[in-house]
């Protein structure tokens, strides 16, 4: 596919390094010499200089018509310029556009895409925002990715010494809890990781990647956390930015969870003040020990720092969990910073950028006929949710006879209201869904083999 990329930033270097790693023949457009010219040295594509909103620019990358360019990518920190790349995309024939969305107006709702004829307006505060309060709620998980609209998730936990399920075989385990919904799709154990076979086992310390309905993850923490589940009671989030504030909008509907928010900005904290019903705004440094003891952060169940600076973040998770805070979690923009949950006395790590970067890339790779559910990059995984069409060559196959790829696994199957774990002798039926987990360069060949990728 033939791709122009507005923005070599932190998103559009990695976007722009994935889909050449994918073999795409692929032009950014940067005007930041310091940007231009790292993604020139480091990456397989195309450089043009200069700002990506205006014609002439984007002429000299390609945009114009009959030109063979199959897609616009716009993922800049300016909406201002992403919508108007898009604007001129479309008016020189380009098939598809995509567009970052910085302000959440934007995705509020599907009109302003459709308006603009922007085919995928795309913002990751909302889906971070998901991820942290899902990480809150879920004490003992180091990551979680939503699944099947919020019914599902796939979830990460560390395996306790004092869990039962240490020591016993995948297939027992099931027979331990057959009402348990869920499936261990990836097991990390000493930095190795590995798909499991039914005869493998758990072990103390292995870090275990599981996909589980929603209504049941409580189950699955206390088998693999069991002294650690807790109902979440009062949290604080330092920064009052839009991933803040769309984390205390999410705790306020659960319920029943004291929610503090603080930021430095007192017109902002007048405005967040106005804005969410049952959250406490306090005008105050995050770093500030004598307010957060008198805030009584000892007590609380959550620590969450969103500011707009990744060092101040991590530094504040770090001095939350010191201050007793039983889970603290860190929202950053850089890559690199995702590790730091090992290096540093912090619970979790979340990447907001790799959000949306995954969010563009999922959406190049499989554009029809499934949903891209998550890219798992530390270990080079991706789930997809599938819906078989009568037409797959897979309906009526059973799993066993399935030529799918070694380490392809698939997970829940979902058939009219019914859900379950497929065995090998299941048989596959049209209209079938199924959450689909395999290593990124195995997943094209499972998707043919499926015959979704048309569907």
């Amino acid at each position: 596919m033939k791709i122009v990329l507005v923005g070599a930033g932190e998103v559009g270097f990695s976007v722009a390094k994935s889909l050449s790693q994918d073999g795409h023949d692929l032009v950014v457009v940067e005007e930041d010499e310091d940007r231009a010219y790292k993604a020139e040295q480091e990456l397989d594509v195309m450089l043009v200089r200069g700002n990506g909103a205006r014609p002439q620019v984007l002429e000299r990358a390609g945009v114009h018509p009959d030109s063979g360019v199959d897609l616009l990518i716009a993922c800049t920190n300016r909406d201002e310029v992403n919508i108007l790349a898009c604007w001129v995309a479309r008016r020189m024939g380009i098939h598809k556009v995509i567009a970052r969305a910085v302000g959440l107006e934007f995705t509020d709702t599907g009109t302003w895409a459709k308006d603009l004829g922007i085919d995928l307006m795309i913002s990751p505060e909302r889906s971070v925002a998901r991820e942290v309060e899902e990480l809150l709620q879920i004490r003992s998980a180091v990551h979680a990715t939503e699944l099947l609209a919020g019914k599902a998730g796939l979830y990460v936990f560390r395996i306790a010494p004092d869990s039962p399920a240490c020591e016993v075989p995948l297939h027992a385990l099931r027979r331990m809890y057959p009402n348990l919904i869920t499936l261990v799709a990836f097991i990390d154990r000493e930095g190795k990781g590995f798909v499991p076979r039914a005869g493998d086992s758990l072990r103390e310390g292995d870090l275990c990647y599981s996909v589980c309905y929603r209504d049941q993850v409580e189950e699955l923490e206390q088998i693999f956390q069991p002294r650690r589940r807790r109902k979440l009671r009062r949290v604080f989030l330092v920064g009052g930015g839009k991933v803040g504030f769309q984390v205390a909008r999410l705790l306020e509907h659960r319920g029943g969870v004291d929610v503090r928010l603080l930021d430095q900005d007192r017109g902002k904290c007048k405005r967040l003040s106005q804005e969410l019903e049952r959250t406490t705004v306090l005008w105050g440094d995050g770093a500030d020990e004598d307010l957060l003891r008198h805030e009584g952060i000892e007590d609380a169940d959550g620590f969450v720092a969103a500011t707009g600076e990744d060092e101040k973040n991590l530094l504040l998770a770090v001095l939350g969990k010191h201050l007793g805070a039983a889970k603290s979690i860190a929202v950053v923009k850089r890559h690199s910073y995702l590790k730091m949950a090992d290096r540093l006395p912090l619970d979790a790590v979340v990447n907001r950028n790799l959000a949306l970067s995954e969010g563009i890339i999922r959406n190049v790779r499989y554009p029809a006929g499934s949903k891209v559910l998550a890219v798992l990059d530390q270990i080079g995984a991706e789930t997809l949710e599938v819906t078989l069409p009568e037409t797959s060559p897979a309906v009526g196959v059973s799993l066993q006879d399935l030529p799918l790829p070694q380490g392809v696994l698939l997970g829940i199957v979902i058939r009219g209201e019914e859900a379950f774990i497929p065995t090998g002798a299941t048989l596959l039926q049209a209209g079938d869904r199924a959450v689909l987990f395999a290593a990124t360069h195995d997943m094209p060949d499972a998707v043919r083999i499926l015959g979704v990728e048309e569907a």
